[in-house]
C-alpha cells in the first residue's frame, strides 16, 4: 500500500522558516518523481516544487522561487521542502504527492496524495 505522511508544518512568523518532510512507503521511492503542492482556504490545489527521481533536477512555482528548497533521501524514503523567509500568503495546507503521467506542474498528474500538513504564517 502506497502511504505518504507529511510532517514539519506550524505557525511561524513571517520571515521565519520551516522544513517539511515527507515519508514515503509501499512503492519504490527512488524510481519516481515527487512533488509538493499546496492548497490555502478558498484556492485550488497549486503547484510549489518537484524533483526528479535522483534529485538532479528541480522545479519550482514563481512565488516561492529563491525562498524554497526541494531535496530528497533516497535511502530514507523521504522528501523534504525547506522554506524560508516564509510570508503570509504562503499559509496552507501542504501536500506532498507522487507523480504519475503527465505534467509534474498539474495536481491531475499526482497518482498518490500525503494527508497534508498545515503551515500558518502570521505574527
Amino acid at each position: 500500500e502506497v502511504q505518504l505522511q507529511a510532517s514539519g508544518g506550524g505557525l511561524v512568523q513571517p520571515g521565519g522558516s520551516l522544513r517539511l518532510s515527507c515519508a514515503a512507503s509501499g512503492f519504490t521511492f527512488s524510481r519516481l518523481r515527487m512533488a509538493w503542492f499546496r492548497q490555502a482556504p478558498g484556492k485550488e490545489r497549486e503547484f510549489v516544487s518537484a524533483i526528479s527521481w535522483g534529485g538532479s533536477s528541480t522545479y519550482y512555482a514563481d512565488s516561492v522561487k529563491g525562498r524554497f528548497t526541494i531535496s530528497r533521501d533516497n535511502a530514507k524514503n523521504t522528501l523534504y521542502l525547506q522554506m524560508n523567509s516564509l510570508k503570509p500568503e504562503d499559509t496552507a495546507v501542504y501536500y506532498c504527492g507522487r507523480v504519475g503521467s503527465g505534467s509534474l506542474y498539474n495536481a491531475d498528474s499526482i497518482d498518490y496524495w500525503g494527508r497534508g500538513t498545515q503551515v500558518t504564517v502570521s505574527s
